[in-house]
């Protein structure tokens, strides 16, 4: 699969999580030990939004994680979605406390938003799926307010250490076999050793980052390298 472009890898990236949509936030927690919890409480915070309302951006909002994480932390902010998969956006619309959430489908390459309206533009396990970075990248400076915060959740492609045996086992059998057993979907838990291998390491989206406009990038590792959190600053 990873060797498709364009409106190909769209299409069957799309088609995969319609599939996965009804075990997508069972299977996260399992895969990460539900350290993906954690993670996104992170995201938000390093998102750095004003007290009171502020406007939050979600792209490939999937099930609506990260909206709820924010709103758990500051309940004034207004979490908008976005993402082209309907089912998942509907599985997460049966979520408590979803219906504070506003939900839009739509491409992240082709924002449906003015310039200049959001506080924050975040993104979980985004990126590794666009076909153009470079694109998404520009659309989310695009629609942020000057001095608005962007922040990245991803896998990323880690160094090799001690553990990279184990990650790699990891990865490739113990996923798949999980995917397989619990929804029956094995295809689309090798899709994401695939795809996490086949991404930019974290200093190049870093760079990507800073070329697209963005100031201050940063990023940190977690998971014994093999997941990084990118921030910047328009």
């Amino acid at each position: 699969m990873t060797h498709f472009n364009g409106t190909e890898r769209a299409r069957y990236i799309r088609e995969m999580f319609a599939r996965i949509a009804p075990h997508y936030n069972y299977m996260n927690r399992l895969m990460t030990l539900g350290q993906d919890l954690r993670w996104r409480r992170e995201l938000i915070q390093r998102a750095n939004l004003p007290r009171g309302r502020s406007l939050l951006l979600d792209l490939g909002g999937g099930t609506g994680d990260v909206g709820l994480t924010a709103l758990r932390q500051n309940p004034a902010i207004v979490p908008i979605e976005i993402d082209f998969t309907i089912e998942m956006m509907l599985r997460g619309k049966t979520r408590p406390g979803a219906e504070s959430l506003l939900w839009s489908a739509a491409d992240v390459l082709a924002i449906p938003f003015d310039d200049n309206v959001f506080d924050a533009v975040v993104s979980g396990f985004l990126l590794r799926n666009v076909t153009d970075i470079d694109q998404v990248l520009s659309e989310q400076y695009r629609v942020l307010e000057h001095g608005g915060r962007i922040v990245t959740l991803d896998t990323t492609r880690p160094r090799e250490n001690l553990f990279s045996p184990l990650i790699r086992f990891h990865m490739h059998t113990i996923i798949p076999f999980l995917g397989r057993l619990l929804t029956g979907e094995a295809e689309a838990y090798t899709y994401l050793p695939d795809s996490s291998e086949g991404f930019l390491p974290a200093e190049d989206l870093a760079a990507c980052m800073s070329a697209a406009g963005f100031e201050e990038v940063r990023f940190r590792r977690l998971m014994f390298g093999t997941i990084a959190i990118h921030w910047g600053r328009k």
